[in-house]
């Protein structure tokens, strides 16, 4: 294996970890490199500046809703809603949002068993609609994970059939919910209009 630690003076490890000397090497090559190198440097300084930013605006947000909270004798405590702060001539406003990540346990599997009877029996009655849109919401995207809105959609579906009735009571059953996370988005109004638009954090579509 190679010491990724030991390049000497006057060479470059390549993409296949092998020691290339200098006088190897196209300046258009080392011209390339530099630029990288530097332009990667510099996106690490933004990233960190981002995550800076993003940790003192949830804290100056939560503590802006402490003080609001006070004036009527609330203390706020535990998990934080959902806010929405708007400038005084609402041309502005952030919303700092908490969406948690839903998966489910082994129970998804029962219910997908009993809605696989119920439209094994219902396809033979001319009801191909269900089962694409069943199909759909259960299949997994390439890296193997299911579409828990597609999932959860299912049960909105007026079915009284008792098989299907079970198989929305097992996945409401099977919800877990491993974590939460919380966004933050900034927006400015469109002229006089009460339309509002972001304002782009995200160097792919600044």
């Amino acid at each position: 294996m190679n010491d990724i630690t030991a390049i000497p003076d006057g060479y470059k490890r390549d993409a296949k970890g092998h020691l290339i000397p200098d006088s190897m090497i196209k300046p258009i090559d080392h011209t390339r490199d530099k630029l990288v190198a530097e332009l990667v440097d510099k996106a690490r300084a933004v990233s960190d500046t981002i995550a800076t930013f993003k940790t003192s605006v949830f804290e100056d947000v939560a503590a802006f809703v402490q003080l609001s909270g006070e004036e009527y004798g609330v203390k706020r405590g535990g998990k934080k809603g959902n806010v929405t702060l708007h400038s005084f001539d609402g041309a502005i406003k952030i919303s700092v949002a908490s969406a948690d990540n839903i998966t489910f346990d082994e129970r998804l599997q029962a219910a997908k068993a009993l809605i696989d009877e119920c439209i094994d029996e219902w396809s033979r009655e001319s009801r191909p609609e269900i089962k694409v849109l069943v199909q759909g919401a259960f299949q997994a995207d390439k890296e193997g994970n299911l579409n828990t809105g597609r999932i959860l959609a299912l049960r909105r579906l007026e079915i009284s059939d008792p098989r299907w009735q079970r198989a929305m009571t097992a996945i409401a059953e099977s919800v877990q919910v491993v974590g939460s996370k919380q966004y933050i988005r900034f927006y400015e109004r469109v002229g006089d209009t009460d339309k509002y638009v972001p304002i782009s954090l995200d160097i792919a579509t600044a």
